[in-house]
């Protein structure tokens, strides 16, 4: 019984704390944006690795006669996404 009033407990003061995170400054957000980027473009490149590997295998084994396996395309360089302009100010009248 014990066990279940801290867990409770617990998930309670833990949902309480995450609630109240404030919100990302625009250098926090940009870090953020370059790391989903990054991983993102680390993902394509890790596909087409996977690929070439299994075309190497699929060539190995394939029957004479029998189609090539699909060509890998690879993936183009990485750029860094592009900071987003801040709003423009309303004019003076």
């Amino acid at each position: 019984m014990k066990k279940i009033i801290a867990f409770t407990f617990c998930a309670l003061a833990g949902a309480s704390v995450m609630a109240a995170l404030p919100p990302l400054t625009p250098e926090q957000a940009e870090a953020a944006a370059l790391t989903k980027a990054k991983a993102a473009y680390g993902d394509r490149v890790g596909a087409y690795q996977l690929c070439q590997a299994q075309n190497r295998v699929a060539d190995r084994f394939r029957v004479s006669g029998a189609a090539a396996p699909a060509a890998c395309v690879a993936p183009p360089p990485f750029v860094a996404p592009v900071a987003a302009a801040p709003a423009a100010a309303p004019a003076a009248k």
